[in-house]
């Protein structure tokens, strides 16, 4: 029953994908505008430059652009494409590959095995990063799309030009590298800091939630310790919140925080961190009443045990309160890929 059941679940995964394999386009022109974005005209010029691109040179750069990706990354979906296509000369594996998705935002070149010395990945990131993503972030589409493949066509053609374009992400890759790294280990002592501060008055307040639980601490002082211990664990979170945030700017993580503006605007969230943060707090207090099994549950509403708060809130005590608080157009010639391969070189980039 086990082996039927095994073979019927591997003949799901190889059914699985199988479809997914069928879901890659078959190109037919060597610019498939599915998403929408190009004139006419627009398709027509390119296309009229990239098959002469490819008369010239041998070299086939295609572009297609989708409305979306499913359930893939643009890094499946391009290197999927590319390969159900064949793209460049068998014995060459000279494509390339850009894929434009435009509902996802997002952006790839594909480059196949024979390219990969010459449009490397970095050459790749870099023509995204400075060429293409600042003109789709204005929405023209079609330019930034025009203007990579001149950069591509003209790296290909003149030797020169892509040896200088590789010494300068050379040199900026030395400079940035040394001040990433700088600006790391500056941020990481903020983050560490307030890390460190967090952790102090978080581990006071849950004392506060046991103690009054063990009716050692009245719930009356008890409240206001809590709600005064919360103001230093407020500043920590800003320690470690804002270098995060600096963080991903510097680093290019890919978040894309104007997408997020919405939350300004309807704050509910708020209130399930705050729910969720005391809820998580009694929690944690309840179980280091049960880790120490000899006390009982019992409250108080304002008498305190003066031994318990001098030798658990005092200043040498070990949680000091106080000290915590600190689609295709045109022409209908034929196009197909000549056997080539990609090996998944290439880049991608978000918008």
């Amino acid at each position: 029953m086990a082996l039927k059941h095994t073979m019927i679940g591997l003949i799901f995964f190889v059914s699985l994908c199988c479809s997914a394999q069928q879901n890659y386009l078959e190109l037919n022109q060597i610019v498939t505008d599915s998403a929408g974005i190009f004139t006419s005209q627009e398709i027509e010029g390119l296309k009229a430059k990239l098959t002469n691109f490819e008369s010239e040179t041998s070299h086939q750069l295609v572009v297609l652009t989708i409305e979306e990706l499913g359930y893939e990354t643009i890094e499946e979906y391009a290197y999927g494409t590319f390969n159900r296509n064949k793209l460049g000369q068998k014995d060459k594996d000279n494509g390339i590959l850009i894929v434009f998705a435009k509902n996802d935002r997002q952006v790839r070149i594909e480059v196949g095995y024979g390219l990969e010395p010459y449009i490397t990945d970095a050459v790749a990131s870099r023509i995204i990063r400075n060429t293409m993503i600042p003109e789709f972030k204005m929405e023209n589409y079609f330019t930034g799309i025009d203007l990579a493949t001149n950069q591509i066509i003209t790296f290909l053609n003149e030797p020169e030009a892509l040896e200088e374009f590789k010494q300068e992400i050379a040199s900026e890759g030395d400079i940035n590298g040394w001040v990433k790294l700088f600006m790391g280990l500056f941020l990481s002592i903020f983050v560490a800091a307030g890390g460190f501060l967090f952790y102090r008055s978080y581990t006071g307040i849950v004392e506060m939630f046991r103690g009054m639980m063990i009716g050692k601490l009245g719930l009356l002082q008890g409240i206001f310790m809590v709600l005064f211990g919360m103001i230093p664990m407020l500043f920590a979170s800003v320690f470690v919140g804002m270098p995060l945030f600096f963080a991903t700017m510097i680093f290019d993580m890919g978040i894309h925080w104007e997408e997020h503006e919405n939350l300004l605007d309807d704050l509910s969230w708020v209130y399930w961190i705050i729910g969720g943060f005391f809820l998580l707090t009694l929690a944690l207090a309840l179980l280091k009443i049960l880790f120490k099994g000899k006390e009982e549950f019992k409250l108080s509403l304002y008498k305190n045990d003066p031994t318990y708060m001098r030798k658990t809130f005092s200043s040498s005590g070990s949680h000091s309160f106080g000290s915590s608080s600190g689609s295709s157009f045109g022409s209908s010639s034929s196009f197909s890929g000549g056997g080539g391969s990609s090996g998944g070189g290439g880049a991608s980039g978000s918008w």
